[in-house]
C-alpha cells in the first residue's frame, strides 16, 4: 500500500487510525518502531473483538454484494480468503493487543488531532481512513486532518485516494493544492497493491520544516 522500503521499516513510523490491524505486531516482530493511534484503542481487547465479531458477517456480505469492485488473485482469489486473511490479521492483532498497549505502541487519539510532539515520527501512515470516508468527512477536516501528521512526521503516505464508491475522492486534489501551496512536497504515486479495483494510488508528502497546527495546508 505504501510502497514501505526495507530502508522505511527501520524508521520511526507512526500508524493513524490502524483499528485492529496487524502491521504494528508484525513490525515490532522484526525489531522495528512503530506506534498506532485509534479511538478504539480505548476498550479492553475483549470489547474489540466483540465489536469485530458483531461486524464481520456484515462486511463478508457487503462484499459479495460487491465483487466488481475489487481486484481477486491467486493470493486472494474468493470472498472466503479474504475473510481468512483479515481475520488472522485481527487475530494477531488481538494477541499483541495487551502488551502493545502496556509499551504504548497502541496509543488511544484520533485525528486530527495527534497527542504527539513536533517530529516525532520519521513516517506517518494512514491506511484506508483518509479520503475512504469522503462522505463522512469533510474537506475541512482532511486538510486539518493531513496537516496534524505533517506536524508529527518528516514524511506522510495516505492510502488509497479513493472514496468508498470507488470513485476518486473530491479532496485529493484540493489537499494536494494545498499542501503544494503551502511549502510542502506532494505527490500522487501509484503503487503495486490494488485490492478495491482502481485504488493503487497514495498521496506521498514531505512536509516543510515548522508545520504546527495552526499552519495553513
Amino acid at each position: 500500500m505504501f510502497d514501505l522500503t526495507d530502508g522505511d521499516l527501520q524508521s520511526t513510523i507512526l500508524g493513524c487510525g490502524d483499528g485492529p490491524a496487524s502491521f504494528n505486531a508484525e513490525l515490532t516482530g522484526r525489531g522495528g518502531r512503530v506506534r498506532s493511534c485509534d479511538p478504539i484503542y480505548q476498550f479492553e481487547a475483549a470489547e474489540i473483538e466483540s465489536r469485530i465479531a458483531a461486524s464481520f458477517d456484515q462486511i463478508v456480505e457487503q462484499t459479495k454484494r460487491n465483487l466488481d469492485q475489487f481486484v481477486w488473485t491467486r493470493d486472494i482469489g474468493s470472498v472466503e480468503q479474504l475473510a481468512e486473511v483479515r481475520m488472522a490479521a485481527m487475530r494477531r492483532f488481538l494477541d499483541d493487543y495487551d502488551s502493545g498497549r502496556a509499551a504504548e505502541r497502541y496509543v488511544t487519539a484520533a485525528l486530527p488531532i495527534l497527542p504527539f510532539a513536533d517530529r516525532s515520527f520519521d513516517l506517518a501512515l494512514c491506511s484506508h481512513f483518509l479520503f475512504l470516508y469522503s462522505a463522512q468527512f469533510d474537506q475541512a477536516f482532511h486538510d486539518a486532518a493531513i496537516r496534524e501528521m505533517c506536524r508529527v512526521a518528516a514524511e506522510v503516505r495516505i492510502f488509497p485516494l479513493l472514496a468508498l464508491d470507488g470513485t476518486r475522492s473530491p479532496f485529493v486534489d484540493p489537499c494536494t493544492a494545498h499542501l503544494r501551496a503551502s511549502g510542502c512536497e506532494a505527490s500522487i504515486e501509484t503503487v503495486a497493491y490494488e485490492f478495491q479495483r482502481g485504488g493503487n494510488q497514495m498521496l506521498r508528502v514531505r512536509p516543510r520544516l515548522g508545520t504546527t497546527r495552526g499552519d495553513t495546508v
